[in-house]
């Protein structure tokens, strides 16, 4: 496993590696906004295959994605959705991201069973501040964004602790220092005709609903 420690003045760097190593099949631990992440490339389903091996994760736990801009939806999310998303979930992408909002929409048909887990919907956000944010920018296609720890165990909130878990069983380890930890991304499902809270995380139930609230997670 490589190992890159990241700073200001090599983060570009590092972007591109990590971006190559993606295209290529391979596994990276990133940091996010709250913990570490695992990510693979959306659309390579041994590296998927691969990812729930190392995570030991259940086949029925679906795999959430981040993108870096609303137009990549086009890519994992159903075309017919896409043509008439609703103005209360229009208002939750424009107000929460980037930030730690996961999104669940009706999924793209095609879509890998390990990233839906046949639930017809796909988890996805951009994410707030951070490497995560850049590398999704930069790579400009969905990539995995599970949490960086063996199912059923705390999410990793530094790079040790990647390794504790993975040991060298990953392509790829950008240690950004410890991450913010404390809560993850709030789920929210917006496939149907009404929004629902599946997990409240850092964003607060209440103020999902404050529709002037400003994002405080937005760059």
């Amino acid at each position: 496993m490589i190992s890159r420690k990241l700073t200001s003045k090599n983060i570009n760097i590092v972007l591109d590696q990590a971006i190559l190593i993606l295209q290529r099949g391979g596994l990276i631990a990133y940091p996010t906004e709250t913990f570490y992440g695992i990510g693979v490339r959306f659309d390579m389903s041994a590296s998927l295959h691969r990812l729930y091996w190392l995570k030991r994760r259940p086949r029925d736990k679906a795999m959430p994605v981040i993108i870096g801009d609303i137009g990549s939806l086009s890519e994992i999310v159903s075309p017919e959705w896409l043509g008439s998303i609703s103005s209360s979930t229009q208002s939750l992408m424009e107000r929460f991201w980037p930030g730690p909002l996961t999104l669940l929409l009706p999924a793209r048909a095609g879509l890998s069973e390990y990233l839906t887990a046949e639930t017809g919907t796909i988890a996805v956000r951009i994410p707030g501040e951070s490497f995560a944010l850049r590398l999704a920018t930069r790579a400009g296609f969905p990539i995995t964004a599970t949490s960086a720890n063996i199912s059923g165990m705390p999410p990793a909130e530094s790079a040790e602790m990647v390794i504790q878990y993975f040991e060298d069983s990953l392509d790829l380890l950008i240690d950004g220092g410890r991450t913010a930890g404390t809560l993850p991304s709030t789920i929210v499902d917006a496939s149907g005709d009404r929004i629902k809270i599946v997990r409240e995380g850092i964003v607060r139930t209440s103020d999902l609903f404050q529709e002037n609230r400003n994002n405080p997670y937005r760059t």
